[in-house]
């Protein structure tokens, strides 16, 4: 059986979470990182030398990084659904799944300042920088996804998880937000999966 070391509330997680839900694949979840503790044990670190999660193990095979992971099930389980047969369309695809990156680099002093960080120790300026620059990113999303239903095309792909993630903490947080019509309604379409309800639409932490 697949097995998936994380916690719920990591965005990377959800990544790898909502992959194998779309997938329909049976796995095991153990919690590990931060109040779980686990990642700094021998045995964790064998697996994973960076003591960070998520880490899978498939059939024997231990893989990390959250991108490469989506990309391996993807392929393994999902050819031609949700990992694309034509080359054209999975490199578009994964041009995204990295982009998503460039998005959490600017994202992160706005999620960490305002979700996991007391409100007496919150640098604002840091926060509203952050902000603007993610909505400048976002520009870019919402130009991208004015001509096509996801970010590689008409269909759900993995391009779509990454980002995704990303953006559902975006349209969660209390924070002002630029009109994005066309990620607004891709946002929508991807609420409309009972995967992403399940395991990415899930109260902030």
């Amino acid at each position: 059986m697949l097995k998936i070391w994380g916690r719920t509330n990591s965005v990377n997680v959800k990544k790898v979470l909502w992959c194998v839900e779309e997938l329909g694949l049976t796995y095991e979840r153990i919690d590990a990182g931060m109040q779980y503790g686990v990642v700094n044990t021998p045995e964790y670190r064998k697996m994973n030398p960076n003591g960070l999660v998520p880490t899978i193990e498939d059939d024997g095979f231990v893989l990390w990084e959250s991108h490469a992971i989506v990309r391996y099930l993807g392929a393994k389980y999902g050819a031609g659904k949700i990992w694309p047969l034509d080359l054209w369309q999975r490199a578009d695809a994964e041009r995204w799944m990295d982009w998503a990156f460039t998005f959490l680099a600017a994202f992160r002093p706005v999620f960490w300042g305002l979700v996991r960080t007391p409100p007496e120790k919150r640098d604002r300026a840091a926060i509203e920088e952050g902000r603007k620059t993610c909505a400048e990113l976002l520009a870019r999303l919402d130009a991208s996804l004015a001509s096509r239903n996801y970010v590689a095309g008409k269909s759900f792909t993995i391009g779509d998880i990454p980002i995704g993630c990303h953006v559902q903490l975006w349209m969660r947080l209390p924070i002002e937000r630029p009109k994005h019509p066309a990620l607004e309604a891709w946002f929508a379409r991807l609420l409309d999966r009972a995967p992403y309800r399940k395991v990415v639409d899930v109260p902030l932490s």
